[in-house]
């Protein structure tokens, strides 16, 4: 009687409680199996049970154990006094490989209420120690017989550039018994990509795992549940193996006429030449005992039906060869050959930290015409990164072509040019199946809008191709929208940038031979993409890459993963700068101050060469020359301007980090280095009249948006900088480096209306030429086409960007007007700003406590804003109004939520406010 009168006291008192603990994750995943540390931090969020706001956490209680039936004994943290919802470290039992844990949490709000238990969450420790691996590497014999060559030319016409070097994708199977399993859990790697079957079906929708990584010093797997898949008695497992990243063309594959395997000149082979395979199937027997099914010479290998792949130059494959039931017990493999064991790597092998690579979304085409005699292109209406899926119907032996393009030339065929060194073609030789066939390609991906599909007799259905979206898969919560629908289609032509380039790395594009890392790239957007999705696993695993690919001198490269080093491509200003502005970034959205002790040292190895090569404090010359890469005016940006102003920028902002971690004397000392980089940058280039040295469009932008101006020539340097812009016709002519902080600086010196009409410019170059052109992605260059000519300078021509996309940062802080105020948005700021045309905006994002937005327009001379504040926050909101701000969703009792008002300014809590005033 007693418990019970405790439970309904209990359950009383929670149903007061104004929020619960939901979305709990480890590692910033969801139920992982497999993490690669024993200090795992653990994250939840507060989802309101009412519509009260002024939401807020005051304490919290964790339990945690080796079972839900057992929650605490492993670690129970006691009711602990924080608010904090995030980046809380384990502090229970020390914690050993595949120890599987459960979780729940509680929390306490502003009035004292505990909230009920949280359901149980989980997550497995991943196998921490090198012993732990029982499996072998394998892979299969090496036979010249089985690459295939072929000649091409490459886009400037060469007759022969030299040979494209293309190997088949090898299958391994090994069958066994086993009795009653209750739990199946399957770990894989290669050197290479892979994909695992078990007993005929594929273990995991996962595409090209176990991803690209600097494979010398660090290896990632992969693991997977299938217990289900398991059965009492026989049992089969396959595997297929291809070149990938490892082993295939990667990064400027550069084709030579040279023969023979020679790692790195023939565009391949830069980690190695054969790629290689690890299976390791743990098995918890119903009688408490384990069995591991590992990967060793007993395992079988053979060619299947994939005859050549590649992630560049594409795919083929042949129907005919096709081995049904290869995966399954009972299949004949008396032809197979042993799989012979390999070294492997010493490289540390860890779980995969980030996100997969997934099938995201399908694509129908909107149109298909016949270009030339059976020949037919195919129109997904969407710029994408991905494969198709082929339907077919013919006789076997029949070959369809697929070819794959981002625009079109004016005459209708595929421009291809572009891709330069990458083939990007594949191809399917048909078997003769009655009922038709279907195929999608395995180990590749491409960057296209059309589809040129030949070979096929007659003319194909429109379904005989499907668009199917490939790429890393960051959830995305963010959203855009204003009353200019240019804008709109511009915001749509960002977020698809971003998908089709957060593939496993932030890549440059997605469609010709670089798909590469690119520092300056990944810098100059990092704070544009966490509006619109969330990237913290995804930069957990670059930034690694990143710093695994630290030149030894101290450097950070111009791309990670480094697959070669190519002379004079070193380190750039404004691109090795990543490696301290990326880490403060994931710290400033997501309260990661993990990431800053995990690179710390290899941040300040970047800074101390940084000193030594500029003890002057007047800016070095990097070895790459990129500068403010594809700018178009006439004045250019020297690079010690570039790598100066950037030296300064690092050094306030490891300084902050270095603060946060709570190293004083690391603090004090970037702080007096960016206080004696600042002087030395105005001593050089900053005039008496608030004028700089070099007058153009991107210096002046960098120097305000670093905060290289005195306060008191601040105003006079933005007048400068506006002055350029109308000067130009209100056109920009930045580049990479300069387009990123352009219209911050100008929106925050007074000049936010021309910031406005930059935005909505129409005219090259410009955002709104490229929508006004049918963009459905942010390219590359301001005139990747040209009106009247069609595409222009395709030697270096990417449609899918994102740097120029950088912009999305101010339509979401400074339009919409959504941004953090502190650290992991504990305090948000909203200040909505009108310019231009606009009469209405709306922006949301997803914060680490909640959602986030800021809905605001214009109606009858009045300015009317919803704001919408996550629980656990504090929001500092800014409106363009005068005189009183009138508050029309105001509950019947006070302003509950609203701690302060001065003028149009407001200090609120958590909750859903509208609000309206006279501007």
């Amino acid at each position: 009687m007693k418990t019970l009168l405790a439970s309904l006291l209990f359950l009383t008192a929670s149903q007061a409680q104004e929020a619960l603990p939901t979305a709990l994750r480890c590692e910033y995943h969801t139920n992982p199996l497999a993490i690669g540390t024993p200090k795992p931090r653990l994250s939840w969020k507060l989802t309101p049970s009412t519509t009260a706001r002024n939401i807020t956490q005051t304490a919290y209680e964790i339990q945690a154990g080796t079972t839900p039936e057992n929650p605490t004994d492993l670690w129970t943290s006691n009711k602990t006094d924080s608010p904090a919802t995030s980046q809380i470290e384990w502090s229970g039992k020390p914690l050993t490989s595949r120890q599987q844990v459960w979780w729940r949490v509680r929390t306490w709000d502003g009035k004292g209420t505990p909230s009920p238990w949280s359901p149980p969450a989980n997550f497995t420790v991943g196998l921490l120690q090198p012993e732990d691996w029982t499996a072998q590497w394998i892979s299969a014999k090496d036979d010249a017989s089985f690459t295939t060559t072929e000649n091409v030319q490459n886009f400037i016409g060469d007759p022969d550039r030299g040979k494209l070097i293309l190997t088949p994708a090898k299958q391994f199977r090994k069958e066994f018994e086993t009795p009653v399993v209750t739990r199946a859990i399957l770990r894989a790697t290669a050197l290479g990509v892979y994909t695992v079957e078990l007993n005929g079906q594929r273990v995991s929708q996962e595409r090209l795992a176990p991803g690209w990584s600097a494979y010398q010093r660090r290896l990632h797997y992969q693991t997977y549940d299938v217990t289900k898949l398991i059965k009492q008695g026989k049992n089969a497992i396959g595997a297929t193996l291809a070149d990938g990243w490892y082993s295939g063309y990667v990064a400027y594959g550069q084709l030579t006429a040279q023969e023979g395997l020679v790692p790195g000149v023939n565009g391949r082979y830069y980690y190695g030449v054969s790629p290689a395979l690890r299976v390791q199937l743990e098995l918890e027997l119903s009688d408490g005992t384990r069995q591991t099914i590992a990967s060793d010479p007993t395992w079988k290998t053979a060619l299947g039906p994939i005859t050549e792949t590649d992630i560049l130059q594409g795919e083929a494959y042949d129907a005919r060869k096709e081995m049904p039931g290869w995966s399954q017990p009972g299949f004949n493999d008396s032809n197979w050959q042993p799989a012979v064991c390999k070294t492997g790597t010493n490289a540390k092998v860890e779980p995969h930290p980030g996100v997969p690579v997934l099938p995201i979304e399908e694509i129908a085409p909107k149109s298909v015409r016949e270009h030339s005699p059976d020949v037919f292109i195919f129109d997904l209406g969407q710029n994408i990164s991905g494969v198709v899926r082929l339907r077919v119907k013919g006789k076997a032996g029949d070959k369809v072509k697929l070819r794959y393009a981002e625009v079109l030339h004016n005459d209708g065929r595929l421009s291809t040019e572009n891709l330069r060194c990458a083939r990007a073609t594949d191809t399917y030789i048909l078997k003769g199946d009655p009922a038709g066939e279907t195929w999608t390609p395995e180990f590749t991906y491409h960057g296209f809008q059309y589809v040129e599909l030949s070979g096929l007799p007659g003319t194909p259905e429109k379904d005989a191709i499907t668009g199917i979206v490939l790429h890393s898969d960051t959830p995305y919560h963010g959203r855009f929208e204003c009353s200019d629908p240019m804008l709109n289609q511009l915001y749509k032509n960002m977020v698809w940038t971003q998908r089709a380039n957060f593939f496993e790395m932030p890549t440059d594009c997605p469609q010709r031979d670089e798909r590469m890392g690119w520092t300056g790239d990944a810098q100059i957007y990092v704070r544009a993409a966490t509006f619109n999705a969330d990237i913290a696993a995804f930069y957990t695993k670059w930034l690694r890459d990143l710093n695994d690919d630290q030149w030894d001198y101290g450097a950070y490269p111009p791309y990670a993963p480094r697959p070669l080093a190519r002379p004079n491509e070193h380190h750039a200003a404004g691109w090795m700068d990543a490696g301290v502005i990326c880490p403060w970034t994931i710290w400033q959205v997501y309260g990661d101050t993990r990431v800053i002790s995990e690179h710390w040292r290899k941040m300040n190895d970047f800074m101390e060469w940084r000193s030594t090569r500029d003890p002057e404090l007047k800016g070095a010359v990097d070895d790459c020359g990129f500068g403010d890469w594809l700018s178009v005016g006439d004045v250019k940006t020297p690079i010690p301007f570039i790598d100066l102003a950037y030296h300064a920028y690092d050094a306030r902002l490891i300084s902050e980090m270095a603060d946060v971690i709570g190293d004083e004397g690391a603090a004090a000392r970037y702080r007096d280095r960016a206080a004696k980089l600042s002087a030395a940058f105005q001593k050089l280039y900053l005039k008496p009249d608030g004028s700089l040295a070099v007058h153009n469009q991107s210096t002046y932008a960098m120097a305000l948006f670093f905060d290289l101006i005195p306060a008191d020539k601040k105003a006079a340097t933005a007048r400068h900088l506006a002055g350029l812009v109308t000067a130009n016709g209100n056109k920009m002519t930045t580049g990479f480096l300069g387009t990123r902080p352009l219209l911050p600086a100008l929106s925050a010196t007074g000049h936010h209306d021309l910031a406005g009409i930059l935005m909505q410019q129409k005219e090259y170059p410009s955002w709104g030429y490229e929508v006004e052109n049918g963009s459905t992605t942010i390219w590359e260059r301001w005139n990747s086409y040209i009106k009247g000519q069609g595409v222009h300078e395709p030697s270096m021509n990417s449609f899918s960007h994102y740097a120029f996309g950088a912009v999305c940062e101010w339509m979401m802080a400074d339009l919409a007007g959504i941004d953090r105020a502190s650290p992991g948005f504990d305090r948000v700021k909203i200040t909505p700003r009108p310019t231009g045309t606009i009469t209405n905006a709306s922006g949301g994002m997803e914060t680490r406590h909640g959602p986030l937005s800021c809905s605001w327009k214009i109606e009858g001379g009045k300015f009317l804003a919803e704001v919408v504040v996550p629980p656990n926050t504090t929001a500092e909101i800014t409106l363009p109004v005068t005189g009183e701000i009138a508050e029309s969703n105001q509950p019947a009792k006070g302003r509950p939520g609203i701690r302060e008002v001065v003028g149009n300014r407001l200090i609120t809590g958590s909750g859903t406010y509208q609000f309206s005033g006279s501007l």
